[in-house]
């Protein structure tokens, strides 16, 4: 347990951390997140500009809230959920150069992500290596 406020909490049993305040920060880099999702859905779908200026939101946005998840759990990137969101934000970056084959990876980005994110924890949480 944390001997100030601003000190993270360590939860033995599995090794988590937390500080106060991060649900909220995650929450509102959440809201950005899915404003960039808004934006490059304009651009795919109804062929307005600023491919790159969505892409960059969430791609910020999107490395935050891996950031804040690596950092509360420290075999993030040894999980299902973990190496989904590199191979998303991987995908996001090819959707924003890629012109010609935005349609199809927008809609299988949308995809996969919905069903990683709605997945069953014993899903999302698998160690995989």
């Amino acid at each position: 347990m944390p001997t100030s406020a601003f000190e993270p909490a360590l939860r033995e049993e599995d090794g988590h951390r937390d500080f106060p305040g991060r649900g909220l920060l995650i929450n509102v880099l959440r809201v950005f997140h899915i404003a960039g999702l808004a934006g490059i859905s304009a651009v795919v779908l109804a062929g307005m500009g600023g491919a790159a200026h969505w892409g960059a939101l969430m791609l910020v946005s999107g490395l935050g809230i891996v950031a804040l998840d690596a950092w509360a759990n420290p075999i993030y990137f040894r999980q299902a959920k973990g190496l989904g969101t590199l191979l998303k934000i991987l995908l996001v970056l090819l959707l924003v150069v890629w012109e010609p084959g935005r349609l199809p990876l927008f809609w299988f980005v949308l995809a996969f992500s919905v069903a990683l994110s709605h997945a069953p924890s014993r899903v999302r949480h698998r160690k995989l290596f």
